[in-house]
């Protein structure tokens, strides 16, 4: 029992993880299409 319990806490741990890196680089692409639009409205280019 104590096994299950631990497993179950080691592959919820993992996912949680994966989900913050993921969460995290959604956020940088964002945040790079939006600097890439506002870059664009300001006649610059994107980099």
């Amino acid at each position: 029992m104590v096994k299950n319990v631990v497993t179950l806490g080691l592959i919820v741990g993992s996912l949680a993880l994966a989900a913050c890196n993921t969460v995290r680089g959604a956020a940088a692409d964002m945040n790079s299409a939006a600097n890439c639009t506002e870059n664009t409205i300001n006649g610059q280019r994107c980099r």
